[in-house]
């Protein structure tokens, strides 16, 4: 894309308008945004208007927000008129959302007033929902048409609708019937009535239903569209899959973030700002600092224990552990609330099936944690054996004790971790939190508290006993 870029713009500095919009009209609409972003912004209005209104409108709903609304502020009334008479409702809707208000003024005021109404009345809906998303541009047939009347329809309409290869078919009032395929419809005789053609077991969502929920009954009924009713079962719009795969991406980035401990952005990484960046990571950077003291006021406190009943390199062999008991526990903890908040994503967990989580993740717990402090064991035996091979006897019993509590302090950690891994992303989603907020970090400082109260809590009761 880069070299194509200084092709571009050797073009465009040598005036070949022509040679430009045939390389142009070759290429998709989500190609040309992205060589877009790699020009210079003063050369994109000379080169937006040079392609033919669809792609252009396919082109400017591809574009990221800030050159789209550099374009709008360069275009005549119109121009921009050309680009909205060329969207689809739900792609105007999203391009309104992302412009500062004196922007979507402007762009309300060269829409038609079916289309003002339209936009108007889809930015009501909640955020994240259903009706958010959908679009109103689809083919409605009714139950008495023929076939030969449903295609006529499809011929004098279709141009406008975002697919016609799913038709709902609707009542008098509105509400749904059922659908048909344009498949079925080509293939039938032309006095067929569509009532006998639909098929009534018609899978939908309602307006107010989570997007995200949406996207994946989209994923999961193989659809390549799910029609949107209201309370009363009248269809309001469709909600096609290519707006589920964005609310698929858009909701993983959101989940990575928050299981980063960065709260969410809009924009791409290069397109945010050294501060913009440091905004939206310095809040829980604050948070989990502070949550840290408590891994602090524990340590200080077993120090103060171990400096009284321990000879000094007993102490400073147990503090050596701490780094890799605290990270193996948070290792193990995300491991179980990573695959948790995934199944929740998909639908696949659902608070119910705590109790057969739990199970499942203790019994994995076990396996992993005896695993981890056999191989634990052997590793500090090794240490050991190195380090004093000139006098192996030299303080072995402590050390064996020391190698025997870190390994069941390591057990426990992976045992606890897990469990808490498992059961508090869920547990989050049954009281109306987001899980991904339960993942990473949060969960790590939980662990490493409790790995520290394992470790001195055994080394206290097992070590003095022979010391």
């Amino acid at each position: 894309m880069a070299s194509l870029a200084t092709a571009i713009t050797s073009l465009i500095e040598s005036k070949k308008y022509g040679t430009l919009r045939d390389i142009l009209i070759t290429m998709n609409a989500a190609d040309i945004a992205a060589l877009f972003e790699d020009l210079e912004p003063e050369m994109l209005p000379r080169l937006f208007r040079l392609l033919p209104k669809e792609l252009a409108a396919d082109t400017f709903v591809e574009m990221e927000s800030d050159s789209q609304e550099m374009l709008i502020k360069g275009f005549s009334d119109s121009e921009l008129k050309e680009v909205i008479d060329e969207l689809y409702i739900d792609d105007a809707v999203d391009i309104v959302e992302e412009m500062p208000a004196n922007v979507v003024k402007r762009i309300l005021a060269q829409a038609d007033p079916d289309t003002r109404k339209l936009i108007n009345e889809l930015l009501k809906y909640p955020d994240d929902s259903a009706g958010s998303i959908m679009t109103t541009e689809y083919v409605e047939l009714r139950p008495n048409w023929t076939v030969e009347d449903a295609i006529k329809t499809i011929r004098r309409t279709g141009i406008d609708k975002e697919t016609i290869n799913i038709c709902y078919v609707t009542r008098a009032d509105r509400t749904l019937y059922g659908y048909v395929t344009i498949r079925r419809l080509i293939l039938s005789q032309p006095d067929v009535l569509i009532g006998e053609l639909a098929d009534q077991n018609v899978i939908s969502c309602k307006t107010l239903d989570d997007q995200e929920t949406v996207a994946q009954m989209l994923s999961k009924y193989d659809l390549i569209a799910i029609p949107v009713v209201d309370g009363e079962n009248r269809l309001v719009g469709i909600v096609t899959v290519d707006d589920a795969i964005d609310v698929l991406q858009e909701e993983a980035t959101e989940d990575i973030e928050k299981m980063a401990a960065i709260t969410p952005s809009d924009k791409p990484y290069l397109k945010t700002g050294v501060f913009g960046l440091y905004l939206h990571r310095i809040p829980w950077l604050c948070i989990l600092m502070i949550a840290a003291i408590f891994t602090e006021l524990v340590i200080n406190h077993f120090s103060n224990l171990m400096s009284i009943q321990f000879q000094s390199f007993i102490s400073a062999m147990l503090l050596a552990c701490i780094p890799m008991l605290m990270d193996t526990g948070g290792n193990a903890g995300n491991q179980a609330s990573v695959t948790i908040i995934r199944g929740l994503s998909l639908g696949e967990i659902e608070f119910k099936d705590l109790p057969r989580v739990i199970f499942k993740e203790c019994r994995i717990s076990l396996l992993a944690g005896a695993t981890l402090a056999v191989v634990n064991f052997g590793k500090m035996m090794l240490m050991y054996a190195i380090t004093y091979h000139n006098n192996f006897e030299n303080q072995f019993t402590p050390y064996l004790l020391i190698a025997i509590t870190v390994s069941i302090a390591l057990m426990c950690t992976v045992f606890l971790a897990k469990f808490i891994g498992c059961s508090l992303p869920i547990l989050a989603k049954k009281i109306g939190f987001d899980p991904a907020v339960m993942a990473g970090p949060f969960i790590t400082t939980i662990v490493d508290v409790t790995s520290l109260l394992l470790l001195f809590g055994l080394a206290l009761m097992i070590v003095p006993k022979v010391v």
